[in-house]
This record gives structure tokens, C-alpha cells and sequence, in this order.
């Protein structure tokens, strides 16, 4: 059964660490042959640069990320492809698996439209405004100040639609959730949860999603233990429930899942690596119908890629 995954954060661990491989390497929670062999067909790679990276030098670090996607991940392996529509997507053949590449915070460009355009035209398909902080487009949800976009942030989101590119919502304030709302085509909330049950304000309130809803966005529920259960722990089951919830709230059709492996240090039981979604099929299997669950892994995102 086809997977897309919305959220993985391989560049970084590769980027901090250049000894690793995306062969096999056991340090990654996903590698090309977990990839091959847990039929994933769409994997998003996150361009994350860390705050410790000084502001001067964050557009330099994003090209070095970029250049580890094209090198080590696409120009090495023949059965993975560069994806960036619904187009791209629909042409893969029945062995290849497509990769796409995505932006997790603004915080490199600064106040420069040229260099988001030049990591547009370079394949970004999807861009995240904040991490946890607040940049030069908006605040993040840790950001005391609680901003929304600021001009120039508006003129960011302008861009994405104009070029037809996912406004990507996990991680920014509430106001910048709602001023998004009011002006993005395309969004999405790659890596969040239900605040409902597990109330981490990286999660997403009823009305937040029910706002994605209604504008048709996706919302890819992520294995974050701290995000999934109170508790700071979680198996399968808190997975399940928060899909639930989101089909309580008439999301069938806008739930996806967004891993965020290797961007977190402890795993859901159960969910270890990339090879580990088998579990989670298996669960999913035994409360929706196969339509369903095909949805939610795969077919979801892909319909809701901008023509």
C-alpha cells in the first residue's frame, strides 16, 4: 500500500552528520531500503536549519541541504524522483518512488523574496512560515509575542499562491494560523495534531482544524509522542485516536501523516523507523474500510496537490 509522508527531517541528520548514508545507515529512522521496502511512493524532505546556525550564514546552509537532497538522495538512486505536482506524481512508475522537498521555517530568506523564489525554482514545494520562534514572516507558537503575519509575511503567502505551493501551518502562532486562513490557497498543516486530546501548543485546536477543513487543507498527523499523548508517551492506539478525532470533525478526506522522523529522539511503540507504517496499516485496517485507510496514507495528500 502506497505512503505519502509529509514530514521527515533526513537533511538535517545528514547535513550534521556528512559520514552518513541514506543507504542504510542505522542512525536514520528512514533510509532507501526502508523506503523500498515499506512501499513508500512520496517522501517530503524538510530543509530544517538549526537556531544554533547564525542568521548570516542560514541561506548558505539551505543550499548545502539542498545539495545533499540532490546528490546523495535523488542523483543516486534510479528509482527516486524529483516530484513537485500532482503531475509528477501521476507519471512515476510503479517501482519509483517520488521525493520532494520542502522548507520547515522562513528564517532563511530574510526579508528577501529573490532568495525564496531561488529555493522555489530549486524544487521547494511546500514551506513551513515558522519553526517554534518567530522570524521575519510571522511568529511561531513558542514566540511569547503571539504575532501574526507581518506585511512582509503576506506577501510571502501571495507568493505561494501565485506559484502554487503549500502554506504550510505547523508551527506558527495562532494568529498566524488565522491570518494564513484568511489568505492562503493551498495550506497545509504538515506535522500537527489534535490539541483536544494531547494539549502541546504545537497541536491544532477544534476550530483550527475545522477551518482546514473547510478550506480543504490537509493536516498530516505526526508520530511526536509529547504531541500525541499527555503523558510524553504514546503507542499506535494515541495514532489512531487523533485520526479519529479529526474524522469526528468530517476530516476523512483531509487526513495524512506527517512522520517527522529523524527529527525527534524517541519514537511511538511500535513505530520505530520508517519500516514500522506496516504497524500502523495493520491497526488502521482493523476500524476503516480499505478506501479509507489508502486515503489516509497516500491518496489524500496527493489529491490535494495544487494543479
Amino acid at each position: 500500500m502506497n505512503i505519502f509522508d509529509a514530514h521527515c527531517d533526513v537533511l538535517l541528520k545528514m547535513w550534521l552528520n556528512p559520514s552518513i548514508s541514506f543507504e542504510n545507515d542505522k542512525s536514520l529512522h528512514i533510509t532507501y531500503e526502508q523506503m523500498v521496502a515499506t512501499k513508500s511512493k512520496i517522501q517530503c524532505f524538510a530543509i530544517y536549519i538549526p537556531e544554533s546556525v547564525s542568521n548570516i550564514d542560514k541561506f548558505d546552509v539551505a543550499l548545502e541541504m539542498i545539495d545533499i537532497f540532490y546528490n546523495q538522495i535523488i542523483a543516486k538512486y534510479d528509482h527516486i524522483k524529483l516530484v513537485k505536482t500532482k503531475q509528477d506524481i501521476n507519471t512515476l512508475n510503479s517501482n519509483e518512488i517520488g521525493a520532494m522537498l520542502t522548507l520547515e521555517g522562513c528564517d532563511c530568506i530574510g526579508w528577501s523574496i529573490t532568495r525564496l523564489k531561488t529555493l522555489l525554482q530549486l524544487g521547494v514545494s511546500s514551506v513551513g512560515l515558522t519553526w517554534n520562534y518567530g522570524n521575519t514572516v510571522a511568529d511561531g507558537i513558542l514566540e511569547e509575542r503571539g504575532a501574526g503575519l507581518s506585511s512582509f509575511g503576506k506577501e510571502v503567502v501571495q507568493t505561494f499562491n501565485d506559484q502554487k505551493v503549500w502554506t504550510d501551518v505547523s508551527h506558527l502562532s495562532e494568529q498566524g494560523f488565522w491570518d494564513v486562513m484568511a489568505l492562503a490557497d493551498y495550506p497545509i498543516a504538515s506535522h500537527s495534531n489534535c490539541y483536544k486530546l494531547c494539549d502541546h501548543p504545537r497541536n491544532l485546536h477544534n476550530d483550527q482544524i475545522t477551518a482546514m477543513i473547510e478550506k480543504d487543507g490537509m493536516i498530516g498527523v505526526t508520530f511526536v509522542p509529547q504531541f500525541l499523548s499527555v503523558h510524553g508517551h504514546a503507542g499506535i492506539t494515541d495514532i489512531l485516536l487523533h485520526v479519529e478525532h479529526l474524522c469526528s470533525l468530517g476530516g476523512a478526506k483531509n487526513i495524512g501523516f506527517g512522520s517527522d522522523f529523524d527529527g525527534i529522539s524517541t519514537t511511538v511503540r511500535g513505530m520505530g523507523n520508517f519500516k514500522c507504517y506496516m504497524h500502523l496499516i495493520e491497526e488502521l485496517h482493523k476500524y476503516y474500510s480499505d478506501e479509507l485507510v489508502r486515503s489516509f496514507l497516500y491518496q489524500n495528500f496527493v489529491e490535494h496537490l495544487p494543479e
